[in-house]
């Protein structure tokens, strides 16, 4: 692919719609979904977006080289050079919204990994595996260090200790998990309503197992863990039971202190109804 198409037709789907054509916080699973050209055009946002300009994307991410549109070619596109008759004259106030909720802290680094992810692999380079076999001692270190955070922030959910529970997280923190059925959370009150309503009162144990805790250290000051979390409790009956879920959560580490900005929980809820 070459450098300009690279940027270029990412740009182009982000100015159209506000967000990026991939997206996943498992990066192994980013790479994957670039490296398949696995992207869509999901609606609403692109119900109302051109088939001229859908097709100028499609013509820029083709992944066979041959087949590829060159800078050129798309300067000659009708969705370029024939804007008057070709391009929508709709007002796309769903894009602007979609823009200003595009964090730039969060999101923007997960468009250009993106970007970057999608540069290495269109131009055929080993980026990923050499950085893999050259990862230094302290990016390990901040991987430890990533494990040991999330565990005390779950024995703080374990405990019900709220206070605990709120010096390890963003106050902007926001998540997606089974109790709020599929909708994303933002801020700590969701959170405190199950600290002080079921996790506080629980006088019965709680025992909780982390399972293949993945890192990908993003920076210095930046990582993402995926895990399978195994947790044993006693039901209403007095009877052992055992829930599983899959989360990931992302860290910021600010003043020297890791904080959990986001989460992303599937499986069993964070907190076992009893």
């Amino acid at each position: 692919m070459a450098v300009w198409s690279q940027w270029a037709w990412v740009i182009l789907y982000i100015l159209l719609v506000g967000y990026p054509p991939f997206w996943d916080e498992d990066q192994h699973k980013l790479y994957q979904q670039i490296k398949a050209g696995a992207y869509d055009f999901p609606s609403p946002e692109w119900d109302t977006v051109t088939p001229e300009a859908k097709n100028l994307i499609n013509q820029m991410l083709t992944i066979n080289p041959a087949k590829r549109i060159t800078a050129h070619e798309a300067l000659k596109h009708p969705w370029v050079c024939q804007r008057s008759t070709v391009a929508s004259m709709m007002h796309r106030q769903e894009t602007v919204e979609c823009l200003k909720k595009f964090n730039a802290r969060r999101k923007l680094k997960g468009a250009i990994l993106t970007t970057m992810l999608a540069t290495r692999n269109f131009s055929g380079e080993n980026g990923l595996l050499e950085e893999k076999a050259s990862e230094r001692p302290a990016a390990s270190a901040r991987k430890q260090e990533v494990i040991k955070i999330t565990e005390q922030l779950i024995e703080a959910v374990n405990n019900g200790d709220f206070e605990a529970y709120a010096k390890i997280c963003d106050p902007g923190l926001t998540s997606f998990e089974p109790e709020a059925l599929g909708n994303l959370v933002e801020g700590m009150d969701f959170h405190r309503f199950y600290f002080e309503n079921l996790l506080a009162k629980n006088s019965k144990p709680i025992h909780t197992t982390i399972l293949n805790p993945h890192v990908h250290v993003i920076g210095e000051d930046a990582a993402c863990i995926a895990y399978i979390r195994l947790t044993q409790y006693i039901d209403g009956q007095g009877r052992p039971r055992t829930s599983q879920s899959e989360e990931t959560r992302v860290w910021h580490r600010r003043d020297g202190k890791w904080q959990n900005v986001h989460f992303h929980c599937s499986g069993a809820p964070v907190a076992p109804l009893q």
